[in-house]
């Protein structure tokens, strides 16, 4: 085991990333280290905020959320050091990632966002990913700051109808 918690805290952070083929929220990585007693809520927010501007990490960023991808020099850290945590620790995180997967998959893999654009309405960005990929993009104008919201709130309850109806549109050649 690590002497230098902070040292492990990344280290776990850059394992967990590279286990999945999506990226993981701010909300999904406090889960799990809080959830666990791992370390405080500040604490982390520190290791990934050094992680970032290490070059390790990079984020994206929406109104609600931030998520995070492991970058290949973060998979080249992680290999050189990730021998170093324990294999209880390992383990916990491999059982977590098993057990919540599914969920985790979900949570990110629809993105709904909105941007002033340059003409005052507001331009409301929905994606649907499967990994890393975008199987949809769309990009719609309202004129209201109440409707972008309205909307990128309900995307994500309404993501899998939009896309079946869309697919089911486009290939039938139906209206």
């Amino acid at each position: 085991m690590l002497s230098e918690p902070m040292t492990l805290y990344k280290l776990m952070n850059l394992y967990m990333l590279k286990q999945v083929n999506f990226p993981l929220t701010n909300a999904q990585l406090t889960d799990f280290f809080l959830q666990h007693e791992y370390t405080s809520y500040f604490t982390l927010q520190q290791a990934l905020n050094e992680l970032q501007e290490a070059g390790l990490i990079r984020t994206e960023s929406t109104h609600n959320s931030t998520r995070y991808v492991i970058t290949r020099e973060g998979e080249e850290t992680l290999s050189f050091f990730g021998k170093n945590i324990s294999p209880a620790i390992v383990e916990d995180m491999d059982k977590y990632l098993k057990e919540n997967r599914f969920r985790m998959r979900e949570e990110v893999g629809t993105v709904a966002d909105y941007y002033k654009s340059t003409n005052q309405d507001y331009i409301v960005h929905c994606e649907i990913r499967e990994g890393r990929s975008k199987l949809i993009s769309l990009d719609l104008s309202v004129p209201e700051k109440e409707q972008a919201q309205a909307m990128c709130s309900r995307f994500s309850d309404c993501s899998q109808e939009i896309y079946a109806y869309i697919m089911k549109t486009l290939m039938s050649g139906e209206t």
